[in-house]
């Protein structure tokens, strides 16, 4: 069930949002059809089409609203007109196939226009851009508040009350459920690429919990930016976002030994690495490369990526290249962050004392104070240097700060490595 929910869900609330053309009303009748399929599935069985069963009850629970309020709404009842509640649904309850249903099955060409219609509804600027994830999340790959509450380390109350106060903004604001035009939808590009990163790199490595991959959030980002891609070929920045997300879904198979444990990317075997994905990863960043306005942050990255995929060895990969895409992308989207990684290539580079100033001045400014990152990278730089106690330190604290239990075993295997020579 949770697994529908979370591959059909996004199309389900599009079509049901394009056939009512009201956003909470189209999420609230695919609440309805999945409490629906919990009562009847376990009993009755799955059935062979789990999306089209949730859709075909989701518009049968609006027809039944419909049909209520039409006295009272014109619009609502123009809608329902014709439309025979027993030709609907079968006496068994299993939904049916009628012709009067012909004008409201999902058409095929429709369906991405919908979900890419949701991602910017769910992205649209009046709301803030914690609510734009939560709601991304919720009705774009059909997460749960408990999941997102989760994903994001805020109280279950929190993003439920970000949900809420999104839906009431987007209806003050007469937010109609369709695709921006093209010239809005340029403008609104960077927000809506951006929750989509936000929630690929949660998919890529999770924040909290017992797995370091979240590879259905990964892979939902990652459809939904081959959706984009295909809607927005000319937009370069959406083609280097579709080539990070490929190239790094390429090394899943590979991040993770056979009980769940993080493997780090000097140890991981390249030959589980997907070469399907690093080929479709290259071919999108030359589309990014092609538009020839030059690569923005995600197309940096994805360069950065691909360098790595290219790569038959740690030492054998191009670090100077790296370094430089490094400055670039401090240049265009500075971030302590990016920063923290330069370092790490200058060390690959020129050894790991020229790193350690990096990482030190980053240290002294406080910015990464909360962040495992950076004590991380600090240990690892101690170690290569001979200086094992104060490598553990760094590295335990790292195991401290970080949520994730994969990630935080493995720094701690990595201390308990460490000899004091």
């Amino acid at each position: 069930m949770e697994a529908v929910w979370r591959i059909e869900s996004a199309r389900i609330v599009g079509t049901l949002a394009r056939w009512t053309g009201d956003f909470s009303l189209a999420e609230d009748l695919a609440q309805q059809a999945l409490a629906e399929a919990l009562e009847s599935w376990p009993r009755d069985g799955v059935p062979a089409n789990p999306g089209g069963w949730l859709l075909t009850v989701g518009r049968r629970r609006g027809i039944d609203g419909f049909r209520r309020r039409a006295a009272l709404d014109e619009r609502y009842a123009a809608l329902a007109q014709g439309l025979r509640e027993g030709e609907l649904v079968s006496s068994s309850g299993a939904p049916q196939a009628h012709a009067g249903l012909d004008a409201l099955l999902p058409d095929p060409d429709e369906i991405d226009d919908d979900v890419l219609a949701l991602v910017f509804i769910a992205c649209h600027p009046v709301l803030s851009a914690e609510a734009r994830v939560a709601m991304t999340l919720r009705v774009v790959a059909g997460l749960t508040t408990d999941e997102i509450a989760r994903a994001f380390l805020v109280p279950r109350a929190t993003v439920q009350a970000r949900i809420t106060r999104a839906k009431k903004t987007l209806a003050a604001a007469k937010v109609p459920f369709a695709l921006p035009a093209p010239d809005e939808r340029r403008q609104r590009l960077g927000g809506v690429l951006s929750v989509l990163y936000v929630v690929f790199t949660e998919g890529s490595t999770a924040t909290a919990g017992d797995d370091l991959l979240r590879v259905d959030l990964a892979r939902e980002a990652l459809r939904l930016a081959r959706v984009l891609s295909r809607l927005l070929p000319a937009e370069p920045e959406v083609h280097g976002l579709l080539a990070l997300m490929e190239l790094t879904v390429a090394r899943f198979p590979a991040r993770t030994g056979p009980d769940g444990e993080a493997v780090g990317l000097q140890d991981q075997d390249r030959r589980l690495w997907d070469r399907a994905a690093v080929a479709r990863g290259q071919a999108a960043l030359a589309r990014a490369v092609q538009a020839g306005r030059g690569l923005g942050p995600y197309g940096l990255q994805a360069a950065i990526a691909s360098c790595h995929a290219a790569a038959p060895s740690v030492d054998a990969t191009d670090w100077e290249r790296i370094v430089l895409l490094y400055e670039a992308l401090g240049r265009v989207a500075p971030s302590p962050v990016v920063e923290l990684n330069r370092a790490v290539a200058v060390a690959m580079l020129h050894g790991p004392l020229t790193a350690l100033a990096i990482v030190d001045e980053l240290a002294a400014d406080g910015r990464l104070a909360a962040s495992h990152l950076l004590p991380s990278v600090r240990g690892e730089l101690l170690a290569r240097l001979g200086r094992p106690t104060e490598a553990r330190a760094e590295l335990l604290r790292a195991a401290e700060l970080t949520t994730n239990r994969r990630e935080r075993e493995l720094l701690e295997r990595k201390a308990a490595d460490l000899s004091d020579g």
